[in-house]
């Protein structure tokens, strides 16, 4: 896995280094995300004007707990005001979650092992990278006061490499934060290197 993750280049370039199996990784993980999260209706018998301004009737708290975590409940304490909200932004939500997604695959697409994003693609690999953290840290059922319990988890743990998966995800998800916002000044490269 990525050892440097990403890094700001003193031109203000944000990139990473990748190999082979790491952008199939991310490649066959953002499809997954965006099988996921894409609304399982079709829209095409829906009122016009509530396609037109984004409103979704249909929507409703997923029982699915990795989905709940994505598209959480507005109001903690209010359940009707909470379902309300979703109505109104849910499927806003969902289009610009697999808008992120698919800018993400698109630059795994064109990049070879070195792969250079602008501040607008850098945003939505910061999204896709945490809908993809809280997926998988739903399905593994990841806490705070757990997190030691799963690295001293055996490798032939079914387990094992989900968490490792998902620790990496958090390590890039870290590091794009820091090139963002110059906290990795410190290893500043004056170029991006071949």
């Amino acid at each position: 896995m990525a050892v440097h993750g990403f890094r700001r280049s003193f031109t203000g370039r944000i990139y990473l280094r990748t190999d082979t199996v790491e952008r199939s990784i991310l490649t066959d993980l953002v499809g997954q995300l965006e099988e996921f999260v894409a609304p399982d209706d079709d829209w095409a018998d829906a009122d016009p004007l509530a396609r037109m301004v984004g409103i979704d009737p249909d929507a409703a708290r997923s029982d699915d707990p990795a989905l709940a975590r994505l598209f959480p409940d507005a109001y903690s304490d209010d359940e009707e005001a909470s379902s309300e909200f979703r109505r109104f932004t849910e499927r806003s939500l969902r289009d610009t979650k697999l808008a992120h997604a698919a800018t993400v695959r698109a630059t795994l697409v064109r990049s070879g092992d070195k792969l250079v994003l602008n501040e607008a693609e850098a945003q939505s690999w910061l999204g896709t990278l945490n809908d993809l953290r809280l997926t998988l840290g739903s399905r593994l059922g990841v806490e705070e006061d757990n997190h030691d319990d799963f690295l001293e988890l055996p490798e032939d743990d079914p387990l094992f490499a989900l968490f490792h998966v998902y620790d990496w995800l958090t390590f890039l998800q870290d590091t794009l934060v820091r090139a963002l916002t110059g906290l990795d000044t410190q290893f500043l490269d004056t170029e991006i290197p071949e």
